[in-house]
């Protein structure tokens, strides 16, 4: 519902330029506002993880921590400051029908985790999505878990290796997020945010 009431905001926006710049140029606005409309985006992998500076990407479970590694993790907690990095890689595709290539200029985010909003970000470079081409690029997400899960030392590296895809709790991450793309009469926002990712991780670390 969001998304599609943002849509009629941006074609709101769109036939207003109809009526203030030239013709031409304004259904080359309208045509690039109405790309961006289909295009998907889906979360294509999670990797980087590391918990407290420890590398998650060989761990399966809280067994398969060495003691070195309780060892970080655990003056970590006492000092409520448990930094967990991930690399979230998005995958956007311009379906090949819209004919327009989508040039989003930022991604304004939020980061959810099981519905729980934590951090917000965004990433500040242009990507080109042309039609009938998937794209991919990154979100870097940098956060102090402890600020919001609680429990035992445990519990905590148990919701870090789910969001790094390295056990098997399934755990919800998802985007709330504001593209701003190019137009010809400049870059040009989404009015209200909308999902634009939402996926399931974890339940795929080795056996």
């Amino acid at each position: 519902m969001a998304h599609y009431q943002a849509m009629r905001r941006i074609r709101r926006v769109a036939l207003a330029l109809i009526g203030t710049a030239g013709l031409a140029g304004a259904c080359t606005s309208l045509q690039q506002l109405v790309a961006l409309r289909n295009v998907a985006f889906d979360l294509a992998g999670v990797g980087g993880g590391r918990l407290a500076g420890v590398d998650l990407s060989q761990v399966a479970s809280w067994s398969g921590l060495s003691a070195l590694d309780l060892g970080r993790i655990t003056v970590a907690i006492a000092r409520k400051d448990l930094p967990l990095d991930l690399d979230l890689t998005v995958r956007a595709e311009n379906p090949a029908e819209n004919k327009v290539t989508a040039t989003m200029l930022r991604l304004a985010w939020s980061l959810y985790l099981d519905d729980k909003e934590t951090i917000s970000g965004a990433v500040d470079s242009a990507i080109a999505m042309p039609p009938g081409q998937p794209t991919t690029f990154p979100v870097r997400v940098h956060l102090n878990l402890i600020q919001f899960f609680d429990g035992p030392a445990q519990d905590l590296v148990g919701i870090a290796l789910a969001l790094a895809g390295r056990n098997r709790d399934p755990t919800k991450i998802s985007l709330r997020a504001i593209p701003t793309i190019d137009t010809p009469f400049g870059p040009m926002s989404y009015p209200s945010p909308i999902t634009i990712l939402s996926r399931t991780v974890g339940g795929s670390a080795p056996r």
